[in-house]
């Protein structure tokens, strides 16, 4: 979509922004759409857009996703994840109805925050504060985003893994079209994990390391061990490679089994730093996770920092 189509969109729908950078290279955050970034790469929006959730709000029975880039809390399912809190799968009130604000910018930079009170699927409440800080810069080519995603712990009770597990998560999505496809280092197949559906017929080894295809007819994800240093998307339809590299955790952090399991299940030991997910609607997402602590108290904080690189043969006029 094109930046002008964009911004319009935005502004017709009342939905509150900041831009950062300009029309050539930049990110569009959305303060009061679950804080998602879009990132302009001469002139054109390169994330998914989805219109219809710039009109429609999300309820617990019906999510509209938007697009963009956006951070979620991990894990997704199991006994102590946060999106089936009811009894079913759901995106939480708190994170679909986040308004963000917006604490300070630079020509550069910026730094969102917002409070969201997370209830995981045991039924133990976690408030928090959800912190993106977005850097931005034009190299050789490319638009660079850099993102420090941080959920800070503000409750008043300290918490252990058997009652609580929490990471930032932030989930990039773009549309796959025809020919579009995931890489990652060659790693070994027990480092890789299918969440869904088996992906083994979309996925090759090959010279340069592990090729995933999407499928219009499969729904899939794959979960990375730390093993994975990277991951990539491209479509070559529009010309566009996206790379993400997320830092190493600190020490005392460990990766968690982010994924989309019955709230009655025990979380596995599968640590998860990076992820794959095609939907058969026609986009795909590449995530990356943070780690966490074996017991968290008030202010403690959950960091990712994850480095984007965007590439896509546009005109810069």
């Amino acid at each position: 979509m094109d930046i002008r189509e964009f911004i319009s969109l935005l502004e017709r729908s009342q939905r509150r922004f900041h831009f950062l950078g300009d029309e050539l290279t930049g990110v569009v955050i959305l303060l009061d759409l679950e804080g998602r970034l879009f990132t302009v790469v001469g002139k054109e929006v390169v994330n998914r857009v989805n219109p219809e959730a710039f009109w429609t709000p999300s309820t617990a029975q019906r999510f509209v996703n938007p697009g963009g880039d956006v951070l979620w809390p991990a894990p997704e399912g199991s006994c102590l994840g946060y999106f089936y809190s009811r009894g079913k799968w759901g995106l939480p009130a708190s994170l679909c109805q986040a308004r963000y604000s917006l604490i300070s910018s630079s020509q550069n930079s910026c730094k969102i925050a917002a409070e969201i009170d997370l209830i995981n699927n045991s039924g133990i409440g976690l408030p928090t504060v959800f912190e993106r800080i977005v850097f931005l810069e034009y190299v050789s080519g490319s638009v660079v985003v850099k993102q420090q995603e941080t959920i800070r712990y503000v409750g008043r009770k300290p918490l252990g893994n058997n009652q609580f597990l929490l990471a930032p998560w932030t989930l990039g999505q773009f549309d796959s079209g025809p020919g579009s496809y995931a890489s990652f280092p060659e790693i070994p197949e027990e480092d890789i994990r299918d969440f869904y559906q088996p992906s083994h017929s979309q996925r090759s080894l090959t010279s340069s390391g592990w090729k995933v295809l999407f499928d219009s007819h499969q729904r899939y994800q794959i979960g990375l061990t730390s093993k994975a240093d990277w991951i990539e998307f491209f479509n070559p339809e529009k010309r566009l490679r996206v790379r993400r590299k997320a830092e190493p955790l600190s020490s005392g952090f460990h990766y968690l089994d982010i994924a989309d399991r019955p709230a009655e299940q025990s979380p596995e030991r599968f640590g998860t730093r990076y992820s794959i997910y095609s939907d058969p609607t026609g986009f795909m997402e590449i995530e990356a996770a943070g780690g966490c602590q074996k017991k968290i108290q008030s202010e403690d904080t959950l960091s990712l920092i994850v480095t984007t690189i965007y590439t896509c043969q546009l005109d810069r006029k």
